[in-house]
């Protein structure tokens, strides 16, 4: 009887010891959803809206976010550009008009000169079409080099008479008739290569700017004119263009807003055409940055 009773009091003693260790101890359990991490802990006790109680143990939910871990390499597709074109004119039409690039058909025409090129800045215009840009991590996402493919397509709307043609060679002239639509449309297929600056690579509401150059290859070119003589022609060729176009690329990106500008290193006319024109854009671009 006397062992009896010892093994119940040793009985009751072991149960208050494993009674309290159970109370006391902490347990934690990890879930993670995504981006997020929730935490599960036992706290023992209830005190707040955050504990839901399950029997005798109390739990506290806690979530907490995981920095989301940026790629090396992000890509942008189908980006456009919207701006405004126009030309830097450093030709000298004295040794100009002295080649055969220049024509007069007819006298009462009067020859090519500077004001023969004379442009409407609100209809001259740029729309670019970016296949993809890409983003190549340098510097922990501050520092980039970003480069992509696309189309450049030029408009330049003409408030004169002057006329592009091919036969026998390229050549331009003053038409003899006025036109209620004269425009120049110049075509490239262009690689764009920048030094990329993020002051705030954690958010896309800060501050940004590109510099660098790009290469583009003509594709097409064409004159399209409108005339109550003629109707609507469109007169394609090359008129002596060179093939290749380097620029001076920039692009600011402020909060959403991307603004990007491009100035042309090379001519838009070959040497035998002795026409020194530097195109240049600027404008807004729609990207994602």
């Amino acid at each position: 009887m006397k062992q009896l009773a010892c093994a119940a009091a040793f009985l009751l003693v072991a149960g208050a010891g494993f009674a309290q260790t159970d109370s006391t101890a902490k347990s934690t359990d990890t879930v993670k959803v995504g981006n997020f991490i929730i935490i599960k802990k036992n706290n023992g006790s209830v005190s707040s809206s955050e504990k839901k109680e399950n029997r005798n143990n109390s739990y506290e939910f806690k979530v907490e976010r995981r920095p989301r871990k940026r790629s090396n390499i992000s890509t942008n597709w189908w980006i456009m550009d919207l701006g405004f074109a126009n030309m830097r004119d450093n030709t000298n039409y004295l040794s100009a008009q002295t080649g055969g690039y220049f024509k007069t058909l007819r006298a009462a025409d009067g020859a090519v000169t500077q004001n023969s090129y004379k442009l409407i800045p609100g209809k001259s215009s740029n729309v670019n079409i970016w296949f993809f840009m890409q983003k190549l991590n340098i510097v922990k996402h501050v520092v980039n080099l970003k480069y992509g493919l696309g189309l450049e397509m030029y408009n330049y709307r003409y408030d004169t008479r002057l006329s592009f043609r091919k036969d026998p060679q390229p050549f331009v002239f003053n038409d003899s008739i006025g036109f209620t639509k004269n425009k120049l449309y110049v075509e490239y297929l262009t690689v764009p290569i920048m030094l990329n600056f993020n002051t705030t690579p954690d958010t896309r509401r800060g501050f940004s700017f590109s510099a660098g150059v790009s290469a583009g290859y003509l594709t097409n070119s064409r004159n399209k004119q409108i005339s109550s003589e003629r109707g609507k022609q469109k007169i394609k060729g090359d008129f002596n263009f060179e093939p290749w176009r380097v620029a001076a690329i920039g692009e600011l990106g402020l909060g959403p807003i991307r603004l990007y500008g491009s100035y042309s290193l090379n001519r838009l006319q070959s040497d035998i055409t002795r026409v020194e024109q530097y195109p240049y854009t600027v404008g807004i671009r729609f990207s994602n940055w």
